[in-house]
């Protein structure tokens, strides 16, 4: 499992404390760079829409010109969400379209991609209602255009 001091530590009842509460930035809806800073691996007990399954909880970092901003996206091993993973992959290079491939998770921290972000609306369990954001779509890594051959270039 995957390990980053951003995600903190349980503190003691005698530990001192001084960092205030975090701003939080809601970015607007649309298309930004991001970097997998870091990803947990994790279990999803099931739902109504999918069974049991092994999960990689991924926390992304985007650099927005309102700050930096943290999210965490998770990725459902399952067939059945296999063209999310696939997007994913693509999305940082590891994936070709129509290619088949391990998921090489050793690989995953420190990755970037493109990705479009949504804006989720939610209610509280005090009634209030909220918004998040959320990632809508993993975008696939561009590869750079063939060259044209040139007799004596390399």
């Amino acid at each position: 499992m995957a390990t980053n001091n951003d995600q903190g530590r349980e503190l003691g009842w005698n530990d001192s404390i001084e960092r205030d509460g975090s701003d939080f930035i809601l970015l607007p809806e649309g298309d930004y760079d991001f970097l997998v800073s870091t990803f947990e691996r994790g279990r999803h007990p099931g739902s109504e829409k999918l069974p049991p399954c092994n999960k990689a909880v991924l926390h992304i970092e985007i650099q927005a010109p309102q700050g930096t901003v943290e999210m965490k996206h998770n990725l459902f091993l399952h067939t059945s969400t296999e063209g999310i993973l696939s997007a994913f992959f693509a999305s940082i290079g590891q994936k070709k379209k129509g290619e088949k491939i391990q998921m090489d998770w050793n690989r995953v921290i420190g990755a970037t991609g493109r990705c479009k972000i949504g804006v989720r609306p939610w209610t509280g369990n005090d009634g209030e209602e909220r918004q998040s954001n959320e990632i809508k779509k993993f975008y696939p890594r561009e590869q750079p255009a063939a060259q044209p051959f040139q007799a004596g270039r390399f």
